[in-house]
């Protein structure tokens, strides 16, 4: 199908398994939970000792954008990994894209780029890049949708083979979703209906907080249960640290009274893990630094966010007695400014002190640029410099609104993320939970 991005491989036309058993009850209200056959016995832990049941995929959903989901669930994979051979790992709807080398097929595929994250980070190789991301919502899938170019059995086919390979090479497998449940409703393909499919518990992660948080997730979960998705827990992002047992206390109860259900993690906020990098500011812009390519990797906080609206010897004294690392913004008319920030780039050089800043010059396009002089002049001296086709207002206003996406690129920042999400995470609970009957799924620990 030319609109999917993501083509398996030329498939017959009679659904998988797992998509007949479904789609044969897709249409009642609640759809029953997915038992697995009775196969032999393939998930063993690390340690040698035999798992006491197959436990079933993890599926990981939000209740909306920006909550720390990509955040958990490579902490999830990484805890994962201590406790089994081989973790599996698939979004099986996704969005934005990258173009990758199949393995097995030989030839390019698109996939989620959080699926090249996990896989390259983790070193999942026994899991082909074919599998991992079956279905992409480009621009202008939807409305292929509707008019009938793609079908709800075809994307259906692609993700159940999808998984049951994934499944059967792997000793557990975690599946990460696209935003809230809901996400892919319009094809028919959302996360709660897609849990389903694959017989899948769900970790909803929310943002940390007590009413609003929990009305969210309450949203989430009763979509959950109209597909018969089993939630196996919640774990709760960017608590504040100082509300940090108030809220853990707080929505443990709330959980355990109104739903029976854990909190698997309560999580307090690092500010760090919410810091672009240069590299993130780049793509954000659509464009590169003039130089200092080795600064690409640098972190900066709004707090560290400097508009220069002064005159020269104000911007000087500034830049000597602020913390080094700090983000300045001025305008690309501002000769003095950029002369003067070259200059003392060269200064801590010579003297050998650490100098951490960036300068980033703003002016909108067709209106404002960059002498060719001046660009020649900031490459020879290395300093590290960033060029956006914005107003300065504008661009202030989009690094405020913007939230940096972990990357495979930015390896400091996800190492961080593992390091603090996974230790706040109850694995033992977690894996109880997925591995039991529905007749002991709710039994307290």
């Amino acid at each position: 199908i030319s609109a999917m991005s993501s083509v398996i491989s030329r498939r017959p036309a009679l659904l998988s398994r797992t998509s007949r058993a479904f789609l044969s009850q897709h249409d009642a209200t609640t759809v029953p939970h997915r038992t697995r056959p009775g196969t032999p016995l393939r998930r063993h832990l690390a340690s040698g000792s035999a798992a006491p049941r197959k436990s079933r995929c993890i599926y990981v959903a939000a209740t909306k954008q920006h909550v720390g989901k990509t955040s958990t669930s490579l902490a999830l994979v990484s805890g994962l990994q201590k406790r089994f051979d081989k973790v599996g790992f698939m979004k099986p709807v996704g969005q934005q894209h990258v173009t990758v080398r199949s393995r097995e097929l030989g030839v390019d595929v698109r996939v989620d780029k959080d699926v090249t994250l996990m896989r390259e980070h983790f070193g999942l190789s026994h899991v082909d890049y074919r599998y991992m991301s079956p279905v992409i919502i480009p621009r202008g899938y939807t409305k292929d949708f509707i008019d009938g170019k793609i079908t709800v059995d075809e994307q259906l086919t692609q993700i159940s083979e999808s998984y049951e390979a994934i499944d059967t090479s792997s000793d557990i497998v975690l599946a990460e979703g696209t935003g809230h449940v809901a996400v892919g409703s319009i094809v028919q393909a959302n996360n709660a209906r897609v849990a389903a499919l694959m017989g899948a518990d769900m970790v909803l992660i929310a943002n940390g907080g007590l009413g609003s948080a929990f009305d969210e997730l309450e949203l989430n979960r009763v979509l959950c249960e109209h597909h018969g998705v089993r939630v196996a827990g919640v774990i709760v992002n960017k608590v504040i640290p100082e509300k940090y047992e108030q809220t853990k206390d707080y929505m443990t109860r709330a959980l355990m009274d109104n739903w029976g259900v854990p909190l698997l993690g309560c999580i307090p906020d690092r500010h760090f893990l919410g810091c672009p990098a240069i590299a993130d500011l780049e793509r954000l812009f659509k464009t590169k630094l003039i130089s200092g390519s080795s600064h690409v990797m640098r972190h900066y906080s709004i707090a560290e966010t400097n508009l220069v609206t002064t005159s020269l010897g104000t911007f000087m004294a500034t830049l000597r007695h602020k913390p080094s690392r700090t983000l300045y913004l001025c305008h690309v008319t501002r000769n003095d400014v950029i002369l003067g920030f070259l200059g003392e780039y060269q200064r801590r050089l010579k003297v050998g002190d650490q100098f951490e800043a960036t300068l980033v010059l703003c002016g909108r396009k067709g209106k404002y640029s960059l002498s060719t002089d001046m660009a020649d002049m900031i490459r020879s001296w290395g300093a590290p410099v960033l060029h956006v086709e914005e107003s300065t207002f504008r661009t202030m206003e989009m690094i405020n609104q913007f939230t940096p996406k972990l990357n495979i690129d930015d390896k400091h920042r996800v190492k961080e993320a593992i390091h603090h999400y996974e230790k706040y995470i109850d694995f033992d609970e977690l894996l109880r939970r997925t591995s039991s009957s529905d007749d002991t799924f709710d039994k307290p620990a």
